[in-house]
């Protein structure tokens, strides 16, 4: 990435690294919030600087394949406020689609399920990176590049929707105003996004739009009876090991693997939604909303039942 664009991410990212963060922990331990732990925190920017390790290693090889595909890209002739609208709204649909996928296709939730691990929820785990993302990330950059956008530019908004993207992980900020909420991703929409209450699982799927989610039907509220519990559905066994927390589903998923099952079972175990299983001994999450949703349902009846017998 060449130095204006390098100057312009410093400016953007050095006041999160060494002011906004600073002073949310600060806030927590006056107020009493308990958003921060240190452990928790040190685990968070170890697997960022993984992922970050990772990424400049294979920098070089997105760049090359982008760099390739846009050979054949048409031609862009947008001016340069639409271009640059334009790139921003295509990445960000294109961000939607990744994470969507990462969530209902078993092989890349074992690759984002890293950044889901914690139990707890503020600023710094947004560092909490899918460590092994970049192996595959800049292939949803390829339609972005035939519709005749410099590779170099979507690197850069790619970065630039990132930053955005980490300022959403707090709970200091409660609610925005509703018009902000009705287009942006805001804090309140991300505390669902990382919770594993049933109606939360696998919502919000936006990095800075929140139209996407509204537009393809992963859209969730968050509501005042359902209070965001951060982790996973099925807490890690081994959350501080420095190795597990990133291969562990991974073990699972060589574990299932080499049951004496079919090959379309095993092909199942891959590309199916995390939590199938060949005999249905697990459930999925639309399983999962699907029996949470009949049991509301349920409630709600007895309790409008019991209002007309008094």
């Amino acid at each position: 990435m060449n130095g204006y664009y390098q100057h312009i991410l410093l400016l953007v990212s050095i006041p999160i690294y060494g002011i906004i963060i600073p002073i949310e922990i600060l806030l927590s331990h006056f107020y009493g919030w308990k958003f921060y732990s240190w452990r928790q925190t040190a685990i968070n920017f170890y697997l960022n600087l993984l992922n970050a390790g990772i990424d400049i290693l294979l920098r070089g090889v997105a760049l090359a394949v982008l760099i390739f595909f846009s050979q054949y890209a048409l031609a862009n002739t947008l001016s340069p406020v639409f271009y640059w609208l334009f790139l921003f709204l295509m990445e960000d649909l294109f961000f939607w689609l990744e994470h969507f996928v990462d969530h209902r296709v078993r092989l890349f939730w074992a690759v984002h399920v890293t950044h889901h691990s914690s139990p707890e929820f503020n600023l710094s785990t947004g560092f909490r990176s899918s460590v092994l993302m970049p192996f595959y990330r800049y292939l949803y950059f390829v339609p972005i590049v035939l519709l005749g956008f410099r590779p170099m530019d979507i690197l850069f908004m790619y970065a630039i929707t990132q930053t955005y993207g980490i300022l959403v992980h707090t709970q200091s900020i409660k609610r925005l105003p509703r018009w902000f909420e009705l287009i942006f991703v805001a804090p309140a929409h991300h505390r669902v996004h990382h919770a594993s209450n049933v109606p939360y699982l696998d919502k919000n799927m936006g990095m800075v739009l929140i139209v996407w989610d509204r537009v393809f039907g992963t859209f969730q509220e968050e509501l005042e009876e359902e209070v965001p519990v951060f982790g996973l559905t099925k807490p890690l066994e081994h959350p501080n090991h420095p190795v597990k927390i990133v291969t562990h589903e991974w073990q699972a998923i060589v574990k299932d693997l080499k049951k004496g099952i079919g090959w379309r079972n095993k092909l199942g175990y891959l590309f199916r939604p995390p939590g199938w299983s060949h005999d249905g001994s697990s459930p999925t999450t639309k399983q999962l909303q699907r029996a949470w949703n009949a049991d509301k349902k349920a409630r709600n009846t007895e309790a409008n039942d019991g209002t007309s017998t008094l």
